[in-house]
C-alpha cells in the first residue's frame, strides 16, 4: 500500500495544463484566477507535493501567510527527501511573516540551516537569533521605483535596513522587511566578496525614525565623513545621497553589478544619472582624479528633536567648512 504518495508518479496531462496556464496568469497578475487552477491541480494530483508547493508559491505572492504556511505543510509532508527542499524555505517565510517560530525553526533547520538556541528549554518559541548570515543587499518596492539598499540578514526571510532609502520606496532606516529566498542579482564589493541582492516581499516590522534630506555644504570628504560619524555615534545614521545613489536599468539592478564601494570611477554604459548633479535623482560615483563637489544633499535618519541639534553640533565642530540648509523630513 502506497500512504500519502511517498511513492513518486507522473502528473497527468490536464495537472500540467491547469498548472502551466495558472503560471501564466500568475506573471499576469490574476492570482485570483490563477489560484481556481491551482485549486484544481490538487484536486486532481492531492499526493503530489509540487501540487501544494504551487498553491503556498500563489498564496505566498498575495501575502496570505494563514493559506500560505497550510498549503506549505501539506507541500512538505509528501516529500521525498529529506533535506534541502525548496518547499521548506516557502514554509520558513509563511512562518516568518506569522511570528510562528518554532515552526520557522523547523523550516529552517529542515532546508539544512543550522539555527541556535533551538533545544527545548532555550527560547524555541522566541525568533531565531544569531544565525550570523551577515550582510546583504534588498530591493525595496520591487514592482515599482525599485530601490537596492543594504542591511543586515536577521535570519533567512528578514532583513534590517541599514541604508537610507530614498523617499520614494516608502521605507525607513532602521526597518525590518520580509524579502524572498532567491537572489534577485549581486553586489560586488571593491575587496572581492559578491552580496546577493533579495526581493522585498513586504514590511515585516516599521521604523518610528523618520527621514529627512538637507543641503549640505561640507568642504573636505572628511567634514562629510564627520557628520556620518556623528549621527552614527548617537545611534542614528546620515548618508550622503551624492555619492551613494546610482540610477540603474533594470537589466542591470537585477544583474551583478560593482557597488560603489572602493576606488575607480564607475563607467557603467548603464548607469542611466546624470554626473555634476547631486541628490537622488542624478549621481555617477566620483572617481579618485575628480573634484570633490562641496554642496551635497544628504540623507539623514534621527528624531525630528534631535536632527537640528546633530547639524548644528557638526558645524559647530568646523564652522569655516560646513554649512546646512534645507532641512526637510520627506518619508
Amino acid at each position: 500500500m502506497r500512504i500519502f504518495g511517498k511513492v513518486r508518479h507522473r502528473p497527468s496531462a490536464s495537472w500540467r495544463q491547469a498548472t502551466d496556464r495558472a503560471f501564466t496568469l500568475i506573471g499576469d497578475g490574476r492570482y485570483e484566477d490563477a489560484g481556481a487552477l491551482l485549486t484544481r491541480a490538487a484536486d486532481l494530483e492531492p499526493w503530489l507535493s509540487e501540487s501544494w508547493f504551487n498553491l503556498a508559491l500563489l498564496h505566498k505572492f498575495r501575502h496570505d501567510w494563514e493559506q500560505a504556511r497550510a498549503a506549505g505543510l501539506r507541500a512538505v509532508a509528501l516529500l521525498d527527501r529529506e533535506s534541502g527542499a525548496p518547499d521548506w524555505w516557502n514554509v520558513g517565510i509563511a512562518a516568518t511573516a506569522l511570528q510562528d517560530w518554532p515552526l520557522a525553526r523547523r523550516a529552517w533547520q529542515a532546508y539544512g540551516l543550522k539555527v541556535p538556541g533551538g533545544g527545548q528549554h532555550s527560547g524555541a518559541t522566541t525568533e531565531p537569533s544569531g544565525m550570523e548570515l551577515g550582510s546583504a543587499a534588498v530591493r525595496l518596492s520591487p514592482e515599482g521605483e525599485a530601490e537596492v539598499v543594504w542591511g543586515r540578514r536577521l535570519d533567512p526571510a528578514r532583513i534590517e535596513v541599514l541604508s537610507i532609502p530614498l523617499p520614494s520606496s516608502g521605507r525607513r532606516w532602521g526597518e525590518v522587511v520580509l524579502h524572498d529566498g532567491v537572489p534577485n542579482g549581486e553586489r560586488v564589493t571593491a575587496a572581492g566578496p559578491a552580496y546577493p541582492v533579495f526581493d522585498e516581499i513586504e514590511l515585516w516590522a516599521p521604523s518610528p525614525v523618520p527621514t529627512w534630506v538637507v543641503l549640505l555644504e561640507a568642504a573636505t570628504e572628511e567634514d562629510r565623513d564627520a557628520l556620518e560619524k556623528l549621527a552614527s555615534d548617537a545611534g542614528f545614521a546620515a548618508e550622503d545621497w551624492s555619492s551613494s545613489v546610482r540610477l540603474l536599468c533594470r537589466a542591470c539592478s537585477e544583474s551583478r553589478m560593482e557597488s560603489d564601494e572602493g576606488d575607480g570611477e564607475h563607467l557603467d554604459p548603464h548607469d542611466h544619472s546624470e554626473p555634476g548633479h547631486p541628490g537622488p535623482l542624478g549621481h555617477r560615483t566620483a572617481g579618485a582624479g575628480d573634484l570633490w563637489v562641496p554642496e551635497r544633499e544628504c540623507g539623514l535618519a534621527a528624531p525630528a528633536g534631535l536632527v537640528r541639534g546633530l547639524l548644528d553640533g557638526w558645524v559647530a565642530d568646523s564652522p569655516d567648512s560646513r554649512e546646512w540648509r534645507d532641512l526637510e523630513e520627506v518619508c
